[in-house]
């Protein structure tokens, strides 16, 4: 049985993030409002997954630190625009639920590796 290891399962999971955001944004009614915060929500869902790999590619710790925080944000933002779209109506929490889950455990688990790595001597 091969074990990956766990940058290996963020890049999975990350990835697996950004399809599901792919999915829900070509769900979404052809409606100005809910496409231009869909649009939102597909780039930085998106982007969770391309800047976490340049993460694992980081040359240094102050690289690794300064990507990781692009990571936080970008999931962050994936939050608030989940949030949005729920709360204002454009789309019912049972289709965001999951991804809002998803959304705020990637964010608090990419904000912890980056306190860590930044406190670290």
């Amino acid at each position: 049985m091969l074990v990956s290891s766990q940058p290996e399962q963020l890049r999975d999971r990350t990835k697996a993030f950004a399809l599901r955001v792919i999915r829900l944004y070509r769900s979404l009614p052809y409606k100005t409002d809910t496409q231009v915060l869909g649009k939102q929500l597909l780039r930085c869902g998106t982007s969770v997954a391309a800047n976490y790999r340049a993460v694992c590619r980081a040359r240094s710790k102050a690289e690794f630190v300064a990507r990781m925080g692009i990571v936080v944000e970008e999931a962050d933002e994936a939050i608030l625009w989940l949030e949005l779209m729920t709360e204002s109506g454009m789309v019912s929490f049972t289709k965001t639920e999951a991804l809002l889950k998803e959304a705020n455990e990637l964010t608090a688990i990419f904000a912890a590796s980056q306190r860590t790595a930044r406190n670290a001597a």
